[in-house]
């Protein structure tokens, strides 16, 4: 099992920045692939960002290249997106996701993973 806790989230304005963290519980974190996803209002929920279990690979979404990093520490069982130059369509409730270890598939396919965070909400004014 991995519980899975996200924050970090909270009011910002246009061109600014936050950093989300997702702390992980359980002893499966460090081995596994570590997602971010982001439901905005009235959308279905998106990929955003992923890295491997190493760390040593990444993807992002076109929508957030080189705005958003992806980053992970698995000595402290938490990973962590970095968005920069925030815009306001980027206002979502952020998801960070655990891989199972059973399924395969592209790391930007929700199904792919079996534990879901709480998600911590990222708003964008203007």
């Amino acid at each position: 099992q991995v519980q899975l806790i996200d924050s970090g989230g909270g009011l910002v304005q246009a061109g600014g920045s936050l950093r989300l963290s997702c702390a992980a519980s359980g002893s499966t974190f460090s081995d596994r692939g570590v997602g971010w996803f982001r439901r905005a209002p009235g959308k279905e929920r998106e990929f955003v960002a992923a890295i491997r279990w190493s760390g040593d690979s990444t993807i992002s979404a076109d929508s957030v290249k080189g705005r958003f990093t992806v980053s992970r520490d698995n000595a402290k069982n938490t990973a962590y997106l970095q968005m920069d130059s925030l815009k306001p369509e980027d206002t979502a409730v952020y998801y960070c996701a655990v891989r199972s270890p059973y399924t395969s598939g592209s790391d930007s396919f929700t199904w792919v993973y079996r534990y879901w965070g709480q998600g911590t909400q990222v708003t964008v004014s203007s």
